[in-house]
């Protein structure tokens, strides 16, 4: 998707708010396209017809033009975030390997608008490019996306400010990553830590935000093996990953003033002769033993070395991004994505970025009376429960070990990342739908001196 400001002028669709339509719904008549938005609405109705508009389109590209329109009681600013954001995802077309994808009609967004809304205007479209681009991550197959994939793609967004360095299987066991070491040990690809280094000019002072993600690039569950059914989704056990490399990309790009460090740990999880095992006790880098009782509890495993990695390496401010539990899609499906914190400052920080940004997000507790779930008689403590109570939390309070001093917040992501079916808002496809790139964003911007 392209993005123009101007006069909607030749336009080849035209676009306009049509209230006596069902929110989402679009007539079309000619070159002019009339979408249901409610009377009354606010920027994600708005931004839910923006998305069916596109649609739409989507086979036939074009030009679609759309006019900030005053009548809907929305501020212009708010109207420009629903347009292009809406435009983009359903513009957005996830047959990445279907024949004839390269050669797919282009589709361009217009914005009849004010000259003063421009940079917004290229904001938000470059915003949505690299939230495209966490999608097509997400999207890829497991024997094309591997974690060397990953990281290569990861370093073909250096350049500037950005940096960015991988390190592999050697390196992982020299620094005494037990916990990730023993989640890739079965796979012959090899793990890679990820690590992303932002350093703008002007940057605000004291703050490095630290951005970490589980790139799972397929999950089998291990000897604790998944169900067969839907296993295929796996491959999207790396949205985490996907979510802060792309942001990191979209803050640098933007040229945002605060220091990032962005750390992504990536491998497959498989069986073999040489897989951990239920029973295993394994040592992470920041001493800590861990008792393993399900190996598909391996998301926490990863995170545990690269949030200890990430504070250790000067990050005063962490927050991480993983599709990490089943029970989390369970509470809360694949709408919101919850997400936990130990300091409430910064909770409300985190709070505000993700109103603004349109990433639905619901904060859930940590209690060190939780911590008991994952108490052990033979390690410091165990990698999940016997009991189905809690899941999510005490998934977070496992990952709380390793965090270190100062602020941390965690999002689990597994319901919203990764769709298992198509959702009407926002046109949405099964797969990958970028969670957490606006959102991240929106975060490091509130840094801004």
């Amino acid at each position: 998707m392209r993005v123009e400001i101007r006069a909607q002028g030749n336009s080849d669709f035209r676009a306009r708010v049509d209230p006596a339509l069902a929110a989402g719904e679009v007539q079309r008549d000619g070159h002019d396209l009339r979408v249901g938005v409610p009377t009354g609405g606010d920027g994600d109705t708005l931004r839910t017809g923006a998305a069916a508009a596109a649609r739409s389109l989507r086979r036939t590209g074009g030009t679609i033009a759309w006019s900030i329109d005053d009548s809907l009681g929305l501020p212009s600013g708010e109207q420009v975030r629903a347009l292009v954001e809406g435009t983009s995802f359903g513009a957005y077309d996830p047959g990445l390997y279907k024949s004839g994808y390269a050669g797919r009609p282009e589709l361009t967004l217009a914005l009849d608008a004010p000259d003063e809304l421009r940079s917004l205007v290229e904001r938000q479209a470059t915003i949505a490019r690299h939230l495209d681009a966490a999608r097509d991550l997400s999207n890829r197959p497991p024997n094309d996306l591997t974690p060397p994939a990953l990281a290569a793609h990861a370093k073909s967004l250096a350049g500037g400010h950005l940096t960015v360095s991988s390190h592999g299987r050697d390196w992982i066991e020299a620094q005494g990553m037990g916990a990730f070491a023993a989640v890739a040990q079965s796979s012959a690809e090899d793990p890679q830590l990820i690590v992303m280094r932002y350093e703008p000019p002007a940057a605000a002072a004291g703050v490095i935000l630290g951005l970490v993600g589980k790139a799972i690039t397929f999950d089998s569950g291990g000897i604790s093996l998944k169900p067969p059914l839907r296993m295929q989704d796996m491959k999207g056990d790396m949205s985490g990953g996907a979510a802060v490399i792309s942001a990191t990309a979209a803050i640098a790009e933007l040229g945002l003033p605060v220091r990032i460090l962005t750390v992504v740990a990536s491998t497959e999880n498989l069986q073999g002769g040489d897989a951990f095992k239920p029973g295993d006790i394994l040592r992470a880098s920041n001493g800590k033993t861990i008792e393993i009782i399900n190996t598909d509890a391996e998301g926490r495993l990863v995170l545990a070395d690269a949030l200890h990695y990430a504070r250790s390496s000067g990050a005063t401010h962490l927050i991480d991004f993983a599709t990490l539990t089943g029970a989390m899609s369970v509470a809360l499906g694949d709408l919101y994505a919850g997400w936990f914190a130990n300091d409430d400052a910064w909770a409300a920080q985190i709070e505000t970025a993700a109103a603004a940004s349109g990433d639905l997000a619901w904060r859930f507790p940590l209690h060190p009376r939780y911590r008991r779930y994952i108490d052990s008689d033979f390690a410091d403590m165990k990698n999940g429960s016997e009991l189905r109570e809690g899941g999510a939390v005490l998934a977070a309070e496992f990952l709380r070990e390793f965090t270190g001093e100062g602020p941390w917040a965690h999002f689990d992501i597994a319901g919203p990342a990764f769709i298992k079916r198509k959702r009407p808002d926002y046109a949405l496809d099964q797969g990958g739908t970028g969670y957490g790139v606006r959102l991240i964003v929106e975060l490091a911007a509130s840094f801004a001196p």
